[in-house]
């Protein structure tokens, strides 16, 4: 084995130019793919993140079956001291209890239909970023005050400004009828017209009240910091809740499923032109070592004729591949591996991200991934397609005839 290496190497370096070449070709195509997957891996994370940041969350607590069917019955019984228990639980998480219901929604001039959201003024903005885009006014601040914050569009709707009063109707959970007066305090502004023409967001103790809740909620909302800890808070969420039937936790893969199709479609689009670039890489492996086995048919004839088996030259001719290709895959990961890691550390923006994040209270920087994954990903499939390029001109040495080959020119 080690001779064949020795021979192989010395091989693969009689055209220093022509190997450098096809092998800066790998290097090249390495960097980039590690660069270009990394930042696609930090991209989704970024995205998952500010989408469940909004509003939804990494994991939420909830009835069994509210997800699918969110009835105002289908509550869960104290939910302010579960959502205490489970701050204890998880420390480093934020963690918040909420209410939903539906309700008519009324000014002076017009009345309309919304979501009404119950949520604890101290812990909502650690778990959504609504609290942050209020443009108009405040944030709630009062968990008993009967003060209401509504979205852009709604409140354009309404014809309504901060300030100005609002009444509630709707129904209470105990089938009772639940009115009540509120107070306009402030107005966001989310960028999606659904969220801001159709939700409005009051104290939870209020939303107790005015809807006969008692002491229950409809989901205790947990959002952490990295993606890659929604695993292990998911299984300390499980563990706490595990010995109440009434209860169950849900990931973000289950609270937003079109995140994740959304995800696999842009790999989907993405590998297309990494695939692009993969067979041109393959290819130009291919005619590198076609070129060396008709150079070579000569040499091949004679080492033929003196006994070595066509199956020992077809196995160096792969060896010398996969050494050019192992250059390449060690030199291109290396390389990329420092370009993703000094941007994982500074982070890259796009031009006009910056206005872009300042108006949706988003990051203004994307921060690539840098695992064993993303780095060795691309560059693996390149090493294994340029095996596969090389098995054309290996099979050809099967066919070889020595005399022919000797008297070849």
């Amino acid at each position: 084995m080690i001779l064949s290496l020795r021979m192989a190497w010395r091989n693969l370096w009689r055209h220093k130019r022509r190997t450098w070449l096809t092998a800066l070709a790998m290097i090249f195509s390495n960097v980039l793919l590690v660069f270009m997957i990394s930042l696609q891996f930090g991209s989704y994370d970024m995205m998952i993140n500010n989408t469940l940041q909004a509003f939804s969350g990494h994991i939420q607590v909830q009835h069994p079956g509210y997800n699918d069917n969110p009835k105002l019955r289908q509550s869960i019984p104290a939910v302010v001291p579960l959502a205490v228990e489970l701050r204890s639980t998880l420390p480093g998480a934020h963690i918040a209890a909420r209410g939903a219901a539906f309700a008519l929604v009324s000014s002076d001039q017009r009345s309309l239909g919304i979501q009404i959201i119950g949520v604890e003024p101290d812990h909502e903005p650690w778990v959504s970023t609504l609290p942050g885009l209020v443009r108009e006014g405040r944030f709630l601040k009062d968990s008993l005050a009967a003060e209401i914050v509504i979205g852009r569009v709604l409140a354009r709707n309404l014809k309504v400004s901060v300030g100005d009063e609002l009444t509630l109707l709707g129904s209470g959970r105990d089938g009772s009828f639940a009115a009540g007066v509120v107070t306009v305090t402030g107005i966001f502004d989310s960028g999606s017209g659904d969220l801001d023409r159709s939700l409005a967001e009051v104290p939870l103790r209020y939303f107790q009240e005015t809807f006969a809740m008692r002491d229950h909620g409809h989901s205790v909302v947990v959002a952490v910091d990295e993606i890659d800890t929604v695993p292990t808070a998911f299984a300390a969420v499980s563990h706490e809740i595990q010995d109440k039937p009434d209860l169950t936790a849900l990931d973000w893969n289950q609270l937003q499923p079109g995140l994740k199709q959304a995800i696999q479609a842009d790999m989907s689009s993405a590998w297309f032109m990494y695939g692009l670039l993969i067979i041109l890489v393959a290819f130009s492996v291919l005619n590198t070592q076609l070129m060396s086995v008709l150079e070579r048919t000569r040499e091949f004839g004679v080492i033929t004729a003196l006994g070595v088996k066509p199956r020992k030259l077809a196995s160096l001719v792969i060896l010398e591949t996969a050494l050019m290709a192992l250059l390449g895959l060690v030199i291109g990961v290396a390389i990329g591996w420092m370009v993703a890691a000094y941007l994982n550390t500074v982070g890259f923006h796009y031009p006009g991200m910056e206005q872009m994040a300042e108006k949706f209270n988003l990051p203004d920087r994307v921060y690539p991934s840098v695992t064993f994954f993303s780095m060795i990903l691309g560059p693996g499939v390149v090493f294994l397609f340029s095996l596969l390029a090389a098995v054309y001109p290996s099979l050809r040495l099967f066919r070889l005839q020595p005399v022919e080959a000797m008297r070849a020119v």
